[in-house]
């Protein structure tokens, strides 16, 4: 009998439910697991470089000043050997995400860690630490332990042999953001149309194994400047296809192994290339990890029998929700630059998080001076007296670290009981080989002027022509 109301409608659009079961269904946990153990292992290794070449004294021992994130300023240093044993702290956390032991918890420990690391200097900012950063927290919620692990040795009831569809798809929707984002930074005219800042470099690397006597050629740069632009763009797409994997495979080894021994850029070229495994197929990396993973009897991945159908209940809803929260967030920030005027490699706005991979080559001489306005007297200031030699060379090319040491300078004139000075800046630049242009009004006040996420109306405007 019809009761004389209408029927009530589905508001949820089909296509999403759809998704979403798609997201929650059951797949082999091997790609998980050999992801985890790629992971530690990685962070073992950087662990071991930051103490072999004496990064951690260097980087946060010997320095006297730190340029802040803005909103950060509060993270300070440990005091004494404080930092040498925060580090060994992360290669043991490290260790423990390899083993799968106490793996939640060292997944926590091991993002508070590494970020507290990535606050300290500003200078120090490099993407594969963002990237690091980045992949720890989502090592928190992916159940990357209940196969191959220590917990799951030590509770048997832990144990699966399937992990939820999501956890992968978010690994690699997070290795696939650099690429994208990359490819899309590298769409410029300095890099497509004047092959720069390529063909510099090349020209300093003619040493380069077999090919370098090439690199001076004005074709080389172009074909290395439009094959990293075609790699970043079509490397994800060829690695999801079955037919062009093997192929993918093939120029991501060579593509990597460029970069590494062209421009020693640390862990980052050789964790992304073993993190690609996780585009494999769940059931294809399942049979090649089965003797070690042992799914158990009656398992989907041990039968090959397809899971039920699962239900989107409230907490698959709000997973859902985080999930497309976190998407946005990833896919929105690396686009923030275009709210500020200028090209983002000369003004440094929202450049950083944005993943803009060696994209610009700069050239810059810098004089900064104090001026008491008490006498008029002025004095330049000895960079080296204040900053170590690699926060020198960070700082020259980017206004908000020479807005924030203005404000240091300005600081430190007020504690020696001069209150009343201005801190001016001359700062010539040379982007991707153009001539030095002045990067600062070099009438401003800098220690005047807020730090903010707004423009800083300071900074010279640039002719992007050559």
């Amino acid at each position: 009998m019809e009761s004389g109301y209408p029927a009530k409608r589905n508001l949820v659009p089909t296509w999403v439910g759809g998704l979403g079961r798609r997201l929650f269904e059951p797949i082999d946990i091997a790609p998980l697991v050999l992801f985890r153990v790629i992971f530690g292992g990685v962070m073992i290794w950087e662990v071991y470089r930051y103490f072999s070449y004496g990064w951690i004294a260097r980087y946060f021992i010997e320095p006297t000043f730190f340029f802040k994130y803005y909103g950060f300023g509060w993270v300070r240093p440990f005091a004494g050997d404080g930092m040498y044993v925060h580090f060994a702290a992360l290669g043991v956390l490290g260790a423990c995400i390899l083993l799968g032991f106490c793996y939640r918890i060292a997944a926590a420990l091991f993002f508070l860690g590494i970020t507290y690391v990535f606050l300290l200097d500003q200078t120090n900012y490099l993407n594969h630490q963002y990237l690091i950063c980045i992949l720890s927290f989502i090592m928190i919620f992916v159940p990357a332990h209940r196969a191959l692990s220590l917990d799951a040795v030590l509770r048997p009831r832990l144990r699966s042999s399937t992990a939820p569809a999501w956890a992968l798809w978010l690994l690699r929707f997070q290795i696939a953001i650099p690429y994208f984002f990359g490819a899309i930074a590298k769409f410029n005219a300095d890099w497509l149309l004047a092959a720069q800042p390529m063909r510099m470099w090349l020209a300093e690397r003619t040493d380069f194994p077999v090919i370098g006597h090439w690199f001076t050629e004005p074709w080389a740069a172009y074909f290395m400047s439009w094959g990293g632009f075609l790699f970043d763009l079509l490397f994800i797409p060829l690695l999801l296809w079955r037919r062009t994997r093997p192929f993918a495979f093939a120029f991501a080894f060579a593509f990597h192994l460029m970069n590494y021994r062209l421009f020693h850029i640390g862990v980052f070229p050789w964790l992304m290339l073993v993190a690609s495994v996780i585009f494999l197929p769940p059931e294809t990396l399942g049979r090649m990890l089965r003797p070690v993973l042992r799914p158990r009897p009656g398992s989907p991945a041990a039968s090959g029998a397809p899971a039920p159908a699962i239900a989107i209940g409230r907490r698959e809803g709000a997973i859902l929700f985080a999930l497309a929260l976190y998407a946005a967030v990833q896919i929105l920030v690396p686009f923030r630059h275009l709210l500020y005027p200028g090209p983002v490699s000369w003004t440094e706005e929202g450049h950083n998080f944005s993943w803009h991979m060696k994209l610009r080559d700069k050239d810059a001489k810098v004089r900064i001076f104090v001026t008491n306005l008490d006498d008029g007297s002025t004095r330049r200031v000895r960079l080296e007296d204040y900053l170590s030699p690699r926060q020198a060379r960070k700082m020259r090319t980017r206004p908000d670290l020479i807005l924030q040491f203005a404000h240091h300078l300005d600081a430190l004139e007020r504690a020696a009981g001069r209150p009343n000075v201005a801190v001016r800046a001359h700062v010539l630049v040379s982007l991707n080989d153009r001539p030095p242009r002045l990067l600062i009004d070099p009438r401003v006040d800098l220690s005047r002027e807020p730090r903010s996420f707004g423009p800083r109306p300071f900074i010279r405007p640039l002719a992007l022509t050559h």
